[in-house]
């Protein structure tokens, strides 16, 4: 993909609504992204497509866009039936839900359609009374949305438009059975547009499209890198005690305004977590088992500047479009080398840079020549100096067992100058 993350193509040139043109002028948007480009011309002739491109390139707009032309355009528009949603979007995760919902709601401004958003873990209640009024766009998650239809408080015969997105995470959540159970019950292929989107198709995705698709077309936008080209990567060969004080270092060293610390587990993100608030850096925690409200205040504050810091376990890997965010690092190498890609892809959106530093320790770095594979590219090899190895303050809740490496890393960072080559070369 070009270094320009915008093409020559202008949202004014495509054969768009009034209405849905006035949209995308307010929120800012002149220019199409690459995905954009490739997929809204087919889209706006009613062309079923799945598109894959790199987190952070406009797939959201995109989709939307081809929904909202395609209920404006409908010759049934003013037929619609008591709780018959014309339009539905399935997300794998509550946030990814909810940023649709926000987009959706900004370039649907001036549609007149009532857009709605229902998602597991919390206000069941409340997201019951949204079915008292006419639906036009039904967003949400594949547990709540089953949950209701099952319930008889909508059904799914008039939906015009759908859409799947970051459907691989749908298999990898275990969701896939509820959405062909969804998919049995909307329209043929024929009757309506669909559209999948995801950072990654694999074949269990493609074969999905095909058997709940019409003819789709693939659209896909090349690179010759799998991660978007402003994302500047290294990887640190570090032992589990130098960790800690190599993550205390280097964010010393980085003043983090706004960056994402990835944990494979929830009891590691915590243990991270209190080191940092030890250390004085504004850190908080997202996992799966944060409660909902919480979750979007932590989200809020990261986003508007008052969090420096999100250490977080994959939850938080798809679906969040969170600008400006400087640094991704992983302080534990995913095992998916998938994961990796859309971990970094967190920073380095729609044009922007970013860094991605990774921690290769003794548990993990055997996954690092799967994601280098992956990849198509060795990531660079950065040198663990004395300087970089913090001798961090331990927190409360840690004892004082576990915290007893961290003690001694500073000796452990004198003889980092004698094992760096000797390491280096065993990597290549």
């Amino acid at each position: 993909m070009e270094d320009n993350h915008l093409t020559n193509i202008e949202f004014s040139s495509l054969d768009l609504p009034a209405p849905v043109l006035r949209g995308i002028t307010e929120a800012g948007y002149t220019h199409c992204t690459p995905i954009q480009a490739k997929s809204l011309p087919l889209l706006l002739k009613g062309q079923d497509i799945t598109g894959q491109a790199q987190t952070g390139t406009g797939k959201t707009a995109a989709f939307l866009i081809a929904m909202f032309q395609r209920m404006l355009m409908s010759s049934t528009q003013s037929a619609q039936q008591p709780r018959q949603p014309r339009g539905l979007i399935i997300a794998p995760t509550r946030e990814l839900a909810v940023q649709i919902h926000n987009d959706a709601i900004t370039l649907g401004k001036y549609t007149g359609f009532n857009i709605d958003l229902i998602y597991g873990g919390t206000g069941y209640e409340a997201q019951r009374e949204i079915f008292k009024r006419d639906v036009d766009i039904l967003i949400g998650t594949p547990g709540r949305m089953l949950d209701f239809y099952r319930q008889q408080l909508f059904n799914l015969k008039s939906i015009e438009a759908l859409v799947l997105d970051e459907a691989d995470r749908m298999f990898d959540l275990g969701f896939i059975k509820d959405i062909r159970y969804l998919l049995r019950r909307v329209p043929k292929p024929e009757n309506r547009l669909t559209m999948l989107f995801s950072a990654t198709l694999s074949y269990r995705v493609t074969e999905l499209s095909y058997e709940h698709m019409n003819l789709p077309q693939m659209v896909r936008i090349e690179t010759d890198r799998v991660t978007a080209n402003k994302v500047q990567q290294a990887v640190y060969y570090a032992s589990n005690e130098e960790k800690i004080p190599l993550l205390i270092g280097l964010l010393k060293h980085i003043d983090p305004q706004r960056t994402i610390i990835f944990s494979n587990t929830k009891h590691v993100a915590n243990r991270v977590c209190a080191y940092l608030q030890a250390n004085g850096f504004s850190a908080d925690i997202l996992s799966g088992d944060v409660p909902q409200t919480k979750r979007l205040s932590l989200l809020k504050k990261f986003q508007n500047g008052e969090l420096a810091i999100l250490v977080a376990t994959d939850v938080a890997a798809r679906g969040l479009h969170i600008p400006d965010v400087s640094h991704v690092i992983n302080f534990d190498l995913p095992h998916d080398s998938e994961d990796y890609v859309h971990r970094i892809g967190r920073t380095a959106r729609a044009g922007a840079s970013g860094d991605a530093i990774s921690f290769a320790c003794e548990e993990y770095a055997f996954s690092l020549p799967d994601i280098e594979s992956f990849l198509g590219h060795k990531i660079p090899l950065a040198q663990i100096t004395p300087d970089l190895l913090a001798e961090p303050k331990v927190p409360a809740s840690i004892p004082r067992t576990k915290a007893a490496a961290s003690r001694h890393s500073k000796g452990a960072g004198r003889d980092r100058k004698h094992r760096a080559g000797p390491r280096s070369q065993r990597r290549r």
